[in-house]
């Protein structure tokens, strides 16, 4: 697997598990975290949630351009560039746009809500705020366009969603 990998899905779905495993599992492989780009951010910034705004909206696309064009640089030098962020709705299409390298693959996590839930009350970070484990959901699967390869992750292990993600990419292509 060559390119650009973005691994996608709700928060607590294993993005960064997984992103991380499957770089790992690669001969050269870089992981770009798209949250790094809003934590860079020392004064005015905003979290995206429910009726935050056009700032808000602005400074997520802003986190978006900036790791896309991070997945592209290392692909340029030859890494296989694994991308995990939040990446919703028709966001996602405008996301893989925003990627000029090829082959770009896609893979939504999707594993049921509660196991997502579970996840989420046993981690040390909550990352819900404002939303609900089932709003993202729902909204994921209603809003997101279907591309790439989706799992549900519920009863995989990490090494299992990894195996599943390369067995898959023909299906994880997008273009």
């Amino acid at each position: 697997m060559s390119g650009v990998v973005v691994v996608t899905g709700i928060m607590a779905s294993g993005k960064s598990t997984v992103a991380q495993a499957l770089a790992e599992r690669l001969p050269k492989a870089a992981h770009v975290r798209g949250d790094v780009y809003r934590r860079m951010i020392v004064s005015g910034g905003l979290e995206y949630e429910p009726g935050a705004g056009a700032e808000a909206e602005a400074q997520l696309r802003l986190r978006y351009r900036l790791s896309a064009s991070t997945a592209d640089a290392y692909a340029d030098a030859g890494f296989t560039a694994v991308v995990q962020d939040v990446i919703l709705g028709e966001e996602l299409k405008t996301y893989a746009d925003l990627i000029c390298t090829r082959p770009l693959y896609v893979v939504v996590l999707a594993p049921r809500p509660d196991v997502v839930a579970a996840r989420e009350a046993g981690r040390g970070k909550t990352g819900y705020g404002a939303w609900t484990v089932e709003d993202l959901d729902t909204g994921m699967r209603e809003t997101t366009p279907r591309i790439g390869l989706w799992l549900d992750s519920s009863e995989m292990s990490v090494e299992e969603t990894v195996d599943a993600i390369l067995a898959g990419r023909e299906a994880a292509r997008v273009s």
